[in-house]
Formats: structure tokens, sequence, C-alpha cells
């Protein structure tokens, strides 16, 4: 492609900025970015309460956080955030250790046999389901994997494998398949309660994508990365350091692709591109408060964008920052895993403590209240929820000083994924001008949708 093609990038979160990155090292700096907020890094939202920053997205990332790593480097920054670490509750607010053998004498054949499953699923992932872990879902459908491997290099790995079809299947039955049901027990705490849905409902691409084997043992030794000035920060610092840094504020009304050009109206006057990549909702299917829509609404859409991006579903994923008295305040954060079950829809999943030295801080909570089979459960009933979890949880909230009800982890369920739904949507890639990147070409978390837009670039550009 031509060096000085114009390229629009819709959306300044983490997918957004790093495909300007990306197009910058190749050699391309005729793009432009606009970004709707009046801020960089999407769900890496990171506000300051008494001069030290606090999460109400994005808390963490692993060492196989290798895009992420490449914004680093390319900025010179690194991750130099507090220390985590966690305990568990159970419903009733007692703390409990659900994975020390020593304190759970009874559970104790249920713990080795864990660990056996653990062993086992690992030999499986790098065997029967060789491919299953890299960016993004090309092929998996049709039994096939065209990636690039989850090492620093990231080399090119192409190859056939019939059965990471199964990927389409929910988590929860992929595990019985394969006779390791009880793997769920550690998956579960870094996926459903980071708001990526039920085992029962998500296709088990989705968790291996973000959660392969790697990155889950990184999470069980907790040898996780963070940044002193949140993850907010990361994104921040690349649009900083881009020729073209985002254009905030920027309302985009309309995209008409015709004649090989793509027009753009944003904030009331009409820009020419060659090319457009979108990384913002491809298709958001109600309406929200806070004014988001999926480009589909405002697009000129195909019939077969439409089509395909109508079978796009999200989470309702919640989250309130609060303070409490300092006799009511947490230790330490805390996983319920009581809460990540369907049955308990809307009630409080985890809360988080980020600083460790100083009581006078912001404690955030998350919870989910949408499962496909059961009825959404309003914002405030949710918000009420966590709210009386929290004093069972012997930390009640005196204030809440933020909450956020974000549009969350867009993906597709088992049906329309075993369908090839994204060899159609990739088969597209290009086609109107247009490119389609963000969160549901790969998973919602930084690290998968930033390394797709590098996969994106090096494919296309």
């Amino acid at each position: 492609m031509d060096k000085n093609t114009r390229i629009c990038i819709i959306g300044g979160g983490p997918a957004g900025l790093s495909a300007g990155m990306y197009l910058e090292k190749k050699g391309y700096f005729n793009y432009t970015i606009l970004e709707r907020l009046d801020r960089v890094g999407g769900k890496c939202w990171s506000p300051t309460y008494k001069g030290r920053r606090y999460e109400m997205g994005a808390i963490m990332g692993v060492p196989s956080y290798y895009a992420v790593h490449d914004v680093e480097e390319f900025c010179g920054i690194t991750h130099d955030g507090p220390k985590l670490n966690r305990n568990y509750k159970n419903a009733k607010g007692d703390v409990i250790e659900p994975f020390e053998p020593k304190k759970n004498i009874l559970k104790i054949p249920r713990l080795l046999k864990m660990k056996r499953q653990i062993k086992k699923f690992g030999e499986l992932l790098e065997t029967k389901y060789q491919g299953y872990d890299l960016n993004g879902h090309r092929g998996v459908a049709e039994g096939r994997y065209d990636g690039y491997a989850v090492t620093p290099g990231r080399e090119r790995v192409q190859g056939i494998n019939p059965n990471l079809k199964d990927l389409a299947l929910p988590f929860k039955e992929f595990c019985a398949k394969n006779g390791v049901d009880l793997v769920q027990d550690v998956w579960i705490g870094p996926y459903t309660s980071f708001g990526y849905g039920y085992f029962d409902e998500i296709p088990a691409a989705y968790v291996l994508k973000y959660l392969d084997f790697q990155t889950t043992m990184n999470f069980v030794k907790v040898n996780l990365w963070t940044w002193k000035n949140g993850t907010q920060y990361i994104w921040e610092q690349l649009n900083d350091h881009l020729k073209n840094p985002a254009r905030l504020n920027s309302n985009i009304e309309k995209v008409e692709r015709k004649d090989g050009k793509v027009y753009v109206t944003v904030n009331g006057a009409v820009e020419e591109y060659d090319k457009i990549i979108v990384t913002a909702p491809l298709y958001i299917p109600n309406k929200r408060t806070d004014g988001q829509k999926g480009m589909v609404e405002y697009f000129d859409a195909r019939d077969d964008e439409k089509k395909l991006f109508s079978r796009i579903d999200y989470e309702r994923y919640d989250v309130q920052a609060f303070l409490t008295k300092p006799e009511n305040h947490p230790e330490i954060s805390y996983y319920v895993f009581d809460n990540m079950v369907p049955e308990k829809l809307g009630h409080l999943m985890v809360y988080y403590r980020r600083w460790r030295d100083e009581i006078d801080q912001v404690i955030t909570t998350y919870a989910l209240r949408k499962h496909r089979n059961s009825a959404e459960i309003p914002y405030e009933t949710c918000r009420q929820m966590v709210q009386d979890d929290l004093k069972t949880m012997h930390n009640p909230a005196e204030e809440v000083i933020n909450e956020w009800s974000v549009y969350y982890f867009p993906h597709v369920f088992s049906a329309d994924y075993a369908d090839g739904w994204y060899d159609k949507v990739e088969a597209m890639q290009g086609k109107y001008d247009t490119f389609y990147a963000g969160e549901v070409m790969s998973f919602g978390d930084m690290d998968e949708t930033a390394e797709y837009s590098r996969e994106l670039v090096e494919r296309f550009f």
C-alpha cells in the first residue's frame, strides 16, 4: 500500500492508538485518530483521588503482554506500579482459602484432582489444541490456525487442527468434553470476575485466547504488572509519543464510502480519506444512555456488515469506586467466588484495593448484570445489590465517588462462532476500504486488542 495513503482510525483506546504506532513503524504517517471522548485509553480509565490514580477499568497485565511491552518500549516507560495480591471471601463475608489444603481438609481429594486436571489441561492445550493461543480467531471454526505466536518474536504460525472446532463450545462444555471440569475453579477468577461472562454461555475460544495456559499461571502465581499512574497512563504516553495524537471530542456523524474514498463527517465538517480502520464498537444492540453507538448506525453500512455485526452481544459490567471509614477499610483485594455464577447475577464478584500503604484511598467493585438466558438486571438494582454485599463483606461503603456502566467485551455466541462468523468478517477486511479491529476481533483485554492491531497492520499495510 502507498505510504501516503490517508488513513482514518476510529477510536482512541488501546486498539486505535496501537494501530497508529504500528502504522508509524511501517512508515505510514498520514493517519488520523478520532476519539469521541475527552480522553484516550478506552476501558483503561484511571481517575485521580488525592494525587493517586485508581482503576475504573483495566487493572493489570502479565509478562506475556507483548504488545503492551511494545508500547512501553516505544514510549520509554515501564510497569512500575504497586505489587498486587488478593484473598478470598465466601458470600457470607468470611475469609476463606479455597486453594490451601491445610485449611480445607475435607476438600483435599477435590484439590488433588484439580491439580491433576490442570496438568492434563496444559498438556491438552499444547497437543490436542495446538494453535489455540494465537491472537484472533481466523480459521478456528474451520479447524485451522493462522496467526502469530504468543512469544516476543511473534513468528507467523499456520496449520491444520480439526480439534480447534471444539473451541466454539461454551467453556463449561469444552472442559466436560476433555474431562477437566475442575480447571474452571482456577480460570473463573481472572475471567468471570473481570466481566467476561459465564462459562456456560461464552465460547471456549474467548476464554483461552485471553487465559492461555501461560497467562493463567501468571495470574495464579500473582506474577502481574501494574503501572503507578494507572493503565490509562500507558495509552496517554503512547498518544503523546505518536506523530499524530488522537483528536479528542470528535463526534462522528456520518461515514460514506464511495468511489474508492471514505468521507467522514466529524463535528460538522467532511474529511476525505482513502482507508478507514474501525476500532470502536461495530454494533450495540440497545440504546445506551452515554450515547455510544455501533458503526452500523453512523456508517453507510452494507447488508453484509449489518447481518454479521447484528450477531454481536456484549456484557453489562458495572464498576463503583467508593470510600470507607478507616475501621471498615479492606486490608487487601477480595474475590467472592460464590457470586461468580449466573444464579448470583448482579452481586459483588471482586473488590480491589490498589495501594497497601494508605487507608484513605478508593476501593473499586465489579459486578455483572447480564446472562444470555436471563433478564438483564437494571443498573440501579445492581448498584444497590453491590452496596448491600459490601456490608455483608464487613467493608461497607461510606461514599461512592465514581461509577461506570461500560460497553464491555463484545462477542458472539457458540452457534455463530461455529458457523464461521470470524472467517466471514476476516474475508471482508479491506472491502469498502474498511478494516475492522478492536475488542470483538480478538478479545476484550488491552493486550489482545493492541496485538490484533499489530497483526492487522502487518497483514494489510
